[in-house]
């Protein structure tokens, strides 16, 4: 996982918009987000949980033959984000795409890339929920800008023998509600003008009741619906990760699941509502705070713009300690990072000559016809 080292807290957020630190802890449970820094982007924090991830797992970029990224707030509306982590990490036999399904998005990519390697089609693939709420944030608006954080989390998938791994997995839409929380302007609808920048119509719209209605339906269901798949009962299931988006939320789905609230892991207090990046850093601590243990039934269930929901259910088979990775394999990862920027500043710089000197070719040509 990787989040920017700024932080934002609730009293900081007082001192330019009419909110309180009470206010936003007793509505949302949150304390703190971390936003990027000016020259901070989506991909940048992509590469660098990417990267975690890697020297995790001890896995040779090389090796990667897929890399898919769940985004909603891309470095550009084209290239990929994706493309940007496959140049960053030297994985040039990889496949890149973005995914956006809004604050399900990591787990719609989890799902994708497991049936990218139960296919037969790939035998690596690298998952990543990352995106730059702060970018597409309306901070004069209390009632979202106080919710959304910065942040970028990774997870490695392969095929094993064996009883763990990605037992079942849900994704459902409902396309009738995508007014209620979306981005008017920017698309093919409403192109970029001066009136839509007047607006505000490039920041985050959305119907806080009407998304916190659906949120509390879509979530036990789907989880119910993921562990019957499974063929397991809900008492069964030992975790919950869920998208981290509103403490009350959470509180509403145990309450209808039967569930207790130790059964789901939260940490939005630090975080906010990072969209596609909540739930795999939601993992990363999990796994850091050795909240999941071999052998246990883990549920990621998410929900988001799109409407969207999506669920997974994981038996999971391993720890952290049980791959340790030899010095020069973390060595060859560095000095492939370095390569892939050198090599990418001299493509460009060949690409920056052959057009110069394509000018300069036409403009002789241009002189020896005058003449």
């Amino acid at each position: 996982m990787y989040v920017p080292e700024r932080v934002l807290t609730n009293d900081d957020l007082a001192e330019f918009v009419d909110t309180s630190d009470e206010w936003i802890r007793t509505r949302t449970g949150i304390e703190r987000r971390h936003v990027v820094e000016e020259d901070e982007t989506t991909a940048q924090m992509s590469i660098e949980a990417a990267r975690a991830a890697l020297e995790t797992a001890d896995v040779n970029p090389l090796d990667i033959d897929l890399i898919i990224v769940g985004t909603a707030t891309p470095d550009h509306s084209f290239p990929a984000t994706a493309c940007q982590v496959q140049n960053g990490l030297g994985a040039v036999h990889a496949g890149a795409f973005d995914l956006n399904a809004g604050c399900s998005g990591f787990v719609y990519a989890l799902t994708i890339g497991e049936q990218a390697i139960a296919s037969g089609a790939n035998d690596l693939v690298l998952v990543i929920g990352a995106d730059t709420m702060s970018r597409v944030t309306n901070w004069q608006d209390r009632s979202t800008c106080v919710l959304f954080g910065d942040g970028a989390g990774a997870v490695l998938l392969r095929a094993s023998n064996g009883p763990t791994g990605i037992v079942s997995t849900l994704l459902g839409s409902d396309g009738s509600g995508g007014d209620l929380l979306h981005i008017p302007a920017g698309g093919s609808a409403q192109p970029t003008s001066q009136e839509t920048v007047e607006k505000g119509l490039h920041t985050l719209q959305m119907n806080g009741r009407q998304v916190f209605r659906f949120a509390v339906r879509m979530m036990p269901r789907a989880v119910r619906e993921v562990a019957e798949k499974a063929g397991i009962k809900t008492e069964e299931i030992d975790l919950i990760l869920p998208h981290q988006a509103n403490m009350r939320i959470v509180t509403t789905a145990a309450r209808r699941l039967n569930l207790p609230l130790d059964n789901f892991f939260v940490n939005l207090e630090e975080y906010g509502n990072t969209s596609a990046a909540s739930i795999p850093i939601a993992l990363c601590e999990a796994m850091e705070k050795e909240r999941i243990k071999p052998g246990q039934n883990i549920v990621l269930v998410g929900f988001g713009a799109g409407l969207t929901w999506a669920a997974a259910l994981i038996k999971w088979g391993t720890t952290v300690e049980e791959v340790a990775a030899p010095f020069y394999n973390t060595w060859r990862r560095w000095i492939l990072y370095r390569w892939a920027a050198i090599n990418t500043a001299l493509r460009r710089f060949h690409q920056g000559v052959v057009v110069r000197l394509i000018r300069f070719a036409e403009r002789v040509n241009q002189k020896l016809g005058r003449d």
